[in-house]
C-alpha cells in the first residue's frame, strides 16, 4: 500500500519510549520522487529486509529507532515517509517474513504427498530454515515478542495470530490425512498439531540459544516417532 500523503505538509513525530529518538518529517506530496522526478535514493524492499532481520535477531522493543536507522541506512524522515512509524515498520516485516522465509512450511502442506512425509518435510524444513547461516536463530513469529511489556501487547497479540494460523494449517493437514485414512481414526488432530507446533516453537528458542541444524533435526526425528505409523489405521480395521 502507498505512503504517499494528499498534497498538504504533514508533521509527525516518532519516539520509543524511555529512548530520546524522536524526530520531526515534513512531507508533502509525491514524496517518493526527489526534485527532478528522480526516485528515491532507497531500494524499499532492501530497508525492509534489514529492519525485518533486526526484529528477529532482537525482537520488537529491543530494536531500537537508531538501529533501525543505521541498518536500513535511511534518515528518519524517510523511515516515516516510507514506514509511518516503528510499529507499521514491524508489521510490513512480519508480513516479509512470512512471504520470503516460510515457504518449507507452505510447501509441506500443500505438496500431494502422505501426511507423514508431509510432517517430516515441515519439522526438518523448521530445523533447517530456523539454523540458516546469515540469518538469526528461530523463528521470528516465535522470537519477536516473547516477553512483552504492555505498551507492546498489540503486537504480541498479533504474533500469536500468526502462531495460531500456523497450528491451524498443521491441524487441517492433518485433518485431510485422518480423512483418508493416513493416521488412526481415534487421533486427537487439534491435540497432534498442538504438539508439533510446540515442538517447532521449542526448536525455535533452541535455534535461538545456538543449537546446530543436527541437533535440531533430533528433535525433528524424535517428534515424528510419536506420528502413528501410515497404514496403522487400515491395519487395526482388518482386524475387527
Amino acid at each position: 500500500m502507498s505512503s504517499r500523503l494528499p498534497c498538504f505538509v504533514s508533521i509527525g513525530t516518532l519516539h520509543e519510549e524511555d529512548e530520546s529518538t524522536g524526530f520531526v518529517s515534513i512531507t508533502m506530496d509525491n514524496v517518493e520522487k526527489s526534485r527532478g522526478g528522480r526516485p528515491r535514493a532507497f531500494d524499499p524492499d532492501r530497508a525492509l529486509d534489514a529492519a525485518m532481520h533486526l526484529f528477529w535477531e532482537h525482537g520488537y522493543e529491543a530494536t531500537s529507532l537508531a538501529m533501525l536507522r543505521e541498518a536500513m541506512g535511511l534518515t528518519p524522515p524517510q523511515i516515516y515517509n516510507a514506514f509511518t512509524d516503528k510499529e507499521t515498520l514491524f508489521r510490513k516485516a512480519l508480513t516479509r517474513y512470512h512471504e520470503t522465509e516460510i515457504g518449507f512450511a507452505l510447501e509441506a502442506l500443500s505438496a500431494p504427498i502422505s501426511t507423514r512425509e508431509a510432517i517430516r518435510r515441515l519439522l526438518l524444513g523448521a530445523a533447517q530454515a530456523y539454523s540458516r547461516p546469515g540469518k538469526p536463530g528461530g523463528c521470528l513469529f516465535v522470537r519477536g515478542a516473547l516477553a512483552a511489556s504492555p505498551q507492546a501487547q498489540s503486537i504480541a497479540d498479533e504474533l500469536k495470530t500468526y502462531r495460531k494460523a500456523s497450528e491451524a494449517a498443521i491441524a487441517e493437514r492433518l485433518a485431510r490425512g485422518k480423512a483418508v485414512g493416513d493416521l488412526p481414526a481415534g487421533l486427537s488432530v487439534e491435540g497432534f498439531a498442538k504438539y508439533l507446533a510446540g515442538v517447532m516453537n521449542g526448536m525455535s528458542i533452541q535455534a535461538r540459544d545456538g543449537a546446530s541444524v543436527e541437533e535440531l533435526c533430533v528433535l525433528a526425528q524424535t517428534a515424528l516417532a510419536a506420528l502413528p505409523a501410515e497404514g496403522q489405521n487400515q491395519a487395526a480395521s482388518s482386524k475387527e
